[in-house]
């Protein structure tokens, strides 16, 4: 009592006393191993939350959460003495029986505390005081079983206190942790801090009080505290730097009363002392994901010793310890007190409600965080206990987060090293099957691009409800979430999934995803009216040749609407290939040349040509080369083909545009599949003035479609307008100028 009225001096402590006599009372009779009175280990718990500076209701909660496990008390008693709210919480951290559960009782305990947990934080807190307690009580367990449980709190708990920023906590298991499992370590490392410890001197204190009196002239009001470091940190430091000097063995903690101080102190002693660059971080402007704020950064003597240096202020130290635990009831009734009508991922019954929740259904409270909510998410997914477990220490070993956002504007977390898979499966649950590209900052980007902090990720999702992941994404996904779900449904369609290759992204040649069908007669049904045209028409790829043809196959011919076959006759005609012979019309005599925008050469005599690889159009920056029989052919600057032609010694020929603004470009779209698209995109085309010399559309994989068309323009400055008009077509994400790789000898 004494320590909650600490902080919390108008604390209602009644509940705490009719606790404490129900626990005391249950309890009468039973010991623990060591020989105490039970009694004495919810009391532990109780304290060690209080100290945190928890609220009423959770060290209720605690002095009460092993009465219905060990004793005659239950849940309903619970609540009818003290309320919905300690029952829930109670009931949280009640144990599964083995008689029940088996071997799965351990696993299922702490998917059950998980999923109370995404209703009620306090049910962990509650949790790891009373695993705290036990660990500091685990010498009179066998040291078999020191082990087992050392083993959890290391893989389950320890990340779970880091995650909810219960540092306090952390850093004693972690300590604890260490000394059962590395023993010899551990008595090493107790052995350097008790030999610093005996040092005449200590220069963190020299430091200490120098900051002190850098901050007392500049007039900043602070406390300036020596934080030694625990076990577990000076042996890492340890490893990390090798022998260990006097200020390796704690930090300085700077506490102020504002935000705008912490930035104060870091300029004074910026100013005043030598600052190491390299080791600053701010962690107030961008905080943690679990909660933690701070500044941190490192001052270095004239000795060559180095000093870090912690600045926040006073809130922002009372949540670093204790975390979730510091806010206080984050379901307390507020203002606006309305529920929200669907509960939370992995809600229970019976579980308290946050007050709200925004749009995009996340919980409006930080204790609700991305992390947990995905948690809560594949957990439902992994029905065998076994996956759970491993898959649950291998999540929260991760922990390191990112935040990337959708084109909406809202936000998605996921660990350090996700990729767009992970942001697919994370945004659309197993819907996520009929992603077949994405967008990463505005360009197109494969699945398996690894996204950063603060990137924007638009998912292109297929139309097609029955889409199918590939194999190759589980050597992409980085999420429990996503693994799970693909892994899922690989298991219930051993026959799909089975591409070779992975899949494409939008843009990429030569792609197909798991189950799609590339075959030409297929092509027409699966990507409704898109036929795959004539395949000797003009694509720009190198060295396309094919033998002339006399129209468009019968499946193209009836695909394309009339109206546009009349405007565009064309485009049934294939574009020769560089250095093929002339076309020829249907008399036998030449074919009208094309017409092109004018070129102008730095060389007497020779002809230009437009290279078909990258199809220039004014006004882009162009250069030529020299080909046989003294045509130069043209190429925009940034064209492969140019490296690749200067990589080989190939001299560069000055050229430029003429006057005349005619051009002929290749332009590639990508879509998805559907009825009457084609007509609806020669149609876009034919609006914009522009004829279609050629065009080829090719088989559909996933119902994703590539279109790639030859177009005459009489303005090259209709281009931009033309590619916006094809981009409004319903269906079509995507429309760039042709650009492909140059052939390798």
């Amino acid at each position: 009592m004494e320590a909650h009225r600490a902080h919390h001096p108008d604390a209602d402590l009644e509940p705490l006393r009719r606790a404490y006599v129900l626990a005391e009372s249950s309890h009468r009779g039973q010991m623990r191993k060591s020989g105490e009175p039970y009694i004495t280990h919810p009391l532990a718990v109780t304290l060690i939350l209080a100290e945190l500076g928890a609220e009423t209701t959770t060290l209720t909660a605690s002095l009460l959460h092993d009465t219905v496990e060990d004793t005659e008390v239950t849940l309903d008693q619970v609540r009818e003495q003290f309320g919905e709210e300690v029952r829930y919480l109670v009931d949280g951290v009640t144990k599964l029986e083995k008689v029940d559960y088996g071997a799965a009782a351990e696993p299922e305990t702490f998917r059950k505390m998980l999923v109370a947990t995404g209703n009620d934080v306090r049910v962990m807190s509650i949790k790891l005081a009373d695993r705290l307690h036990n660990m500091r009580t685990l010498g009179v367990m066998r040291p078999e079983k020191q082990e087992r449980i050392a083993k959890v709190t290391r893989d389950v708990l320890i990340p779970l206190a880091e995650r909810l920023g219960v540092q306090a906590l952390k850093t004693e298991l972690e300590d604890l942790v260490f000394a059962i499992l590395h023993p010899e370590e551990y008595e090493h490392t107790r052995e350097l801090i008790a030999e610093n410890a005996a040092r005449p001197g200590d220069p963190l204190a020299e430091v200490a009080d120098e900051v002190r009196g850098v901050l007392r002239e500049s007039g900043i009001p602070a406390e300036v505290l020596i934080r030694p470091r625990h076990f577990v940190s000076v042996h890492r430091v340890a490893r990390k730097r090798g022998q260990l000097r006097g200020t390796d063995f704690g930090r300085l903690l700077v506490l102020v009363n504002e935000d705008a101080d912490c930035y104060g102190v870091l300029g004074e002693l910026h100013t005043c002392m030598t600052p190491v660059v390299s080791e600053f971080k701010d962690f107030i402007a961008v905080p943690k994901f679990n909660l933690y704020q701070s500044l941190h950064t490192a001052v270095a003597r004239p000795d060559g010793q180095m000093v870090e240096v912690l600045i926040r202020t006073h809130q922002m130290h009372k949540v670093a310890e204790a975390g979730v635990v510091a806010l206080g009831n984050p379901y307390a009734p507020a203002a606006d007190t309305s529920v929200p009508d669907t509960p939370a991922s992995g809600a229970t019954a019976g579980a308290p409600s946050s007050s709200g929740a925004p749009a995009d259904g996340e919980r409006a409270d930080p204790t609700r965080p991305g992390w947990l909510s995905r948690l809560l998410d594949w957990q439902q997914a992994a029905p065998d206990p076994d996956t759970f477990w491993s898959t649950l220490r291998a999540d929260l070993a991760q922990d390191r987060e990112i935040t990337v956002f959708r084109p909406d504007g809202g936000a998605l977390g996921l660990p350090e090293g996700s990729t767009c898979v992970d942001a697919a499966y994370a945004q659309y649950g197993e819907d996520a099957h009929a992603c077949i590209g994405a967008r990463v900052n505005g360009r197109l980007a494969t699945l398996s691009t690894v996204l950063r902090d603060g990137d924007t990720v638009q998912l292109l999702m297929g139309q097609d409800p029955a889409s199918e992941p590939s194999r190759e994404w589980l050597e992409h996904a980085h999420t429990p979430a996503a693994r799970i779900a693909i892994q899922r449904w690989l298991a219930t369609h051993p026959a799909g999934g089975t591409d070779p290759a992975e899949p494409a992204g939008p843009g990429e040649p030569g792609g197909t995803r798991a189950g799609a069908s590339a075959e030409p007669g297929t092509a027409s049904a699966r990507a409704g009216n898109t036929p795959s045209t004539d395949p000797a028409a003009t694509t720009g790829r190198p060295a396309a040749t094919a033998a002339p043809s006399a129209g468009p196959s019968a499946a193209a011919r009836r695909a394309e609407p009339s109206g546009t076959r009349a405007a565009t006759p064309s485009a049934r005609r294939p574009s020769a290939a560089p250095g093929a012979a002339p076309e020829r019309a249907a008399d036998g005599a030449p074919a009208p040349r094309s017409r092109r925008a004018d070129v102008l050469v730095d060389r007497p005599g020779a002809a230009a040509r437009l290279a078909g690889c990258c199809t220039p159009v004014p006004p882009d920056e162009i250069t030529g080369f020299a080909v046989r029989g003294g045509v130069v052919t043209v190429h925009r600057a940034e064209c492969a083909a140019v490296a690749h032609m200067k990589s080989r010694g190939r001299a560069e020929i000055g050229v430029r545009w003429g006057d005349t603004a005619e051009c002929r470009v290749t332009l590639v779209a990508e879509s998805f599949g559907r009825p009457h698209l084609l007509a609806d995109l020669t149609e876009a085309i034919a609006s914009q003035g522009v004829e279609i010399v050629s065009a080829t559309v090719e088989p559909p994989t996933q119902q994703r479609v590539r279109h790639t068309y030859t177009l005459q323009l009489p303005d090259a400055a209709h281009l931009p307008a033309l590619m916006r008009a094809m981009r409004d077509v319903p269906g079509v994400y995507d429309v760039r100028r042709a650009q492909h790789q140059p052939r390798t000898s």
